[in-house]
């Protein structure tokens, strides 16, 4: 049988699975982390999974970061902290993929090989896996929501998103460029549309940037 879920309903079932273990995570790095090399990375700052010619991982303690595509740049994930980046992707080619920096970060980063075998030693499988299906979700989320979803959907959900995030990102970025980062919408379109939903009083901008939402309609 094929049943279909509205914008809302789609919105409300991903936002209950994904849950962040957030528990199990600082489990992880707590026991992982003295034994990498912990640093700072500025806002900006680019990531690669591959640091000295070997696979790294890297354990967030502060700040937050995004998940981008190499080639257009487009976002994947974004997470605040407390995360680890570069276990789920170890098995895949890393150059696709890369890490920039939302906002200064304390970071830790160590060699991939070794992070396995800490969660070996450890026993801490049953948190990386929770971590793992974290992830995967995640992505997977992100990725049926911008396939299948009209302009005006997409936008709404990315502005629900938006709205998430802490003071210091939301009031660094407008909201047309956090879309356009995580769409394949257009740039007029996504103004054209945020510039009607102003108007009519349901969103809060101020040069750009979202102040508040107060009421986004399921269609529009």
């Amino acid at each position: 049988m094929n049943t279909r879920f509205s914008a809302e309903e789609m919105y409300e079932i991903t936002s209950s699975q994904k849950f962040k273990p957030t528990a199990d995570i600082q489990k992880i790095i707590e026991q992982a982390s003295p034994f990498g090399t912990s640093f700072n990375a500025s806002k900006g700052e680019i990531l690669r999974y591959l640091y000295a010619g070997k696979r790294i991982c890297y354990m967030l303690h502060e700040g937050s970061v995004t998940l981008n595509r190499r080639g257009d740049g487009m976002v994947l994930n974004t997470e605040q902290a407390v995360f680890i980046l570069g276990v789920s992707n170890q098995f895949f080619n890393t150059e696709n993929l890369y890490i920039r920096v939302n906002e200064n970060a304390t970071m830790s980063r160590m060699p991939l090989e070794r992070f396995n075998l800490l969660i070996e030693s450890f026993g801490l499988w049953e948190s990386l896996c929770k971590l793992l299906i974290y992830t995967a979700s995640r992505v997977y989320e992100h990725c049926t929501f911008i396939s299948q979803m009209s302009s005006y959907e997409i936008i709404r959900y990315q502005l629900q998103e938006l709205m998430k995030e802490s003071d210091r990102i939301r009031n660094n970025i407008t909201a047309a460029n956090y879309i356009k980062s995580r769409t394949y919408l257009s740039r007029s379109g996504i103004m054209r549309i945020l510039a009607e939903l102003r108007e009519a009083g349901y969103v809060v901008l101020n040069r750009g940037v979202l102040v508040d939402i107060k009421h986004l309609p399921l269609r529009f």
